[in-house]
């Protein structure tokens, strides 16, 4: 059976929306089918044939800046800085921004003008964020999650931001709050690399974070949002199946070619 023809069989089963009856929404080959829950099969939807957004295969430079803002920067040169608050770390203007309200560090309601796409990962009047652009080469979605807040929990607050580019699949977890269950898995789909907050405790502990980046099998997990708890701490729950390399650079380049053979945690300089 063509490979269209069985995903639009397994969406269907699963009762899911085909994605051709979007037709503003751009093709996601992170995309995952849950093909038998608790456990998620993880499937390709784009062959060679069908580049997202089109993409073309290339090295992608992620640099982590501070705290939880990491600027990507994809083949055809758009930067993307993730938790974007207008001032820390060593950001210029970037084309696209993503942003999370946990608090003030991860986010900015005075951003700079000049910025092309400004994504806030929450909705003022608290329905859920959904974003599919697409700039040149990338492809940037969200999947949203509750967050604490004021004691109890406000659901679609935090936004878990998809980057799709060069036959990447980027995920930044944002400011999460809470264990992520298999929708949410099935929405997110594959990650090669994927940005983990590892404080232990003001988003998650680190045995409920470590389960979380276990299960998404990523080539690479780069830490970030380091307070309180020692990084070592997360790397040590990891187990000895992820190699850890600490780079002497705050910049690490990739391309679906150079991704590790053994999943590795990379602790960036000023990580």
């Amino acid at each position: 059976m063509p490979i269209l023809a069985l995903v639009a069989v397994l969406l269907a089963a699963l009762s899911v929306p085909a994605l051709a009856e979007d037709a503003a929404r751009p093709f996601s080959q992170c995309m995952a089918v849950a093909e038998a829950l608790p456990q998620a099969t993880y499937v390709n939807l784009a062959p060679d044939a069908l580049p997202v957004a089109g993409g073309n295969p290339g090295e992608v430079e992620i640099r982590f800046a501070a705290h939880a803002t990491y600027v990507i920067t994809t083949p055809a040169g758009v930067t993307i800085a993730t938790d974007y608050n207008g001032y820390a770390g060593p950001v210029e203007v970037p084309r696209v921004v993503t942003m999370n309200k946990a608090h003030g560090s991860h986010f900015t309601r005075s951003p700079d003008p000049r910025i092309g796409h400004v994504l806030p990962g929450w909705r003022d009047d608290g329905m859920p964020a959904e974003h599919h652009l697409v700039v040149e080469d990338v492809y940037v979605r969200n999947v949203t999650t509750d967050i604490r807040n004021f004691g109890g929990m406000e659901p679609d607050g935090n936004s878990i931001f998809i980057f799709e580019v060069a036959d990447l699949c980027i995920g930044h977890l944002g400011h999460l709050h809470h264990p992520l269950e298999d929708r949410h898995y099935a929405k997110i789909g594959r990650l090669d690399i994927v940005m983990v907050p590892v404080d232990g405790g003001l988003t998650l502990s680190h045995g409920a974070m470590t389960a979380i980046a276990r299960r998404l099998q990523s080539s690479i997990l780069l830490p970030m949002h380091r307070r309180g708890a020692a990084i070592s701490g997360f790397i040590t729950m990891m187990g000895d199946s992820f190699a850890t390399d600490y780079v002497n650079d705050e910049a690490v380049t990739v391309s679906a070619r150079s991704l590790p053979r053994r999943p590795t945690i990379m602790v960036l300089k000023g990580i």
